[in-house]
């Protein structure tokens, strides 16, 4: 079914990554999933109807140059420029090389728009690394563009230090009094006092041959928290798991001493969502 695949990205390329304001546009994460959930047949009439909702990609205005990428990161006006940068640089030099030199650069701000740029990328890369085609580089660029654009940092950002399993650091997690929308709630984490040391309190992974393993881990502590605290908010608390998911979809094409920051981060961000959707106890 990769040829319904690569029919999907190109029915979508044209369509930006978020609609109606800042929801994500989950159109070819969503067709991917189908796919391989064996329900092939039922994508196309399902992206067209979706299609509709969607808005146009945004158009590029102003050129972003990669060395002088850190000023724009974080800025949403940008985004038509910075989908124009990825294209390029994915259809110009391997996208392996793109990924490794870029991936250590967005992975601090991988919380931005819920996760979904993380999301994303993740999906473009299994389906890359399963085929290389026109549109899953676009794809791709897509992907990162989104990320990049609406980069956010992590507030009170701390390592693993502790000795705590995942299941327990996340299960002793604060949550926060929030109201608003993500970025909202993200950032009022900075003001929380519990959060930090609630964030270190993971026992580390001293290892990277272990990354894919504590990646399995975290995802499975974060669905079994969702049945928990899902109540919440069902539709938020999901990325808790499927931002670390995402991150293990990526972890085979990225370098090895990239594999413990995409665990930590996978980590701070499921904790993030957490603490700022779990309802209190």
């Amino acid at each position: 079914m990769s040829d319904v695949l690569d029919e999907t990205y190109q029915r979508l390329h044209g369509t930006g990554p978020e609609f109606v304001g800042w929801l994500s546009n989950h159109g070819p994460m969503a067709a991917d999933a189908l796919i391989r959930l064996g329900r092939g047949a039922d994508v196309q009439r399902w992206v067209e109807e979706y299609a509709q909702r969607l808005d146009s990609a945004p158009e590029a205005r102003w050129q972003i140059r990669e060395a002088e990428w850190r000023e724009p990161l974080g800025d949403p006006v940008r985004l038509g420029d910075w989908c124009a940068l990825f294209t390029d640089l994915v259809h110009r030099e391997p996208w392996t090389d793109v990924l490794a030199r870029w991936w250590p650069r967005l992975l601090p701000g991988a919380v931005a728009a819920s996760t979904h740029g993380l999301i994303r990328t993740g999906h473009a890369v299994r389906a890359l690394r399963e085929r290389e085609t026109p549109e899953r580089l676009d794809e791709l660029a897509a992907a990162l563009g989104y990320w990049a654009a609406r980069w956010q940092p992590l507030p009170g950002r701390r390592p693993p230090a502790g000795t705590a399993d995942v299941a327990s650091a996340l299960a002793a997690l604060p949550a926060i009094d929030a109201t608003g929308g993500a970025r909202t709630r993200i950032a009022r984490l900075g003001e929380t006092s519990e959060w930090p040391p609630a964030l270190g309190r993971l026992r580390p992974v001293q290892e990277a041959a272990a990354v894919p393993q504590a990646l399995d881990a975290l995802v499975d502590a974060a669905v079994s928290g969702y049945r928990r605290w899902a109540h919440g908010s069902p539709v938020m608390l999901v990325h808790a798991a499927t931002a670390p998911r995402a991150a293990a979809l990526a972890l085979p094409s990225l370098p090895t001493r990239l594999w413990r920051p995409t665990y930590e981060t996978a980590w701070a961000v499921t904790a993030a969502i957490t603490s700022a959707y779990r309802p209190h106890d």
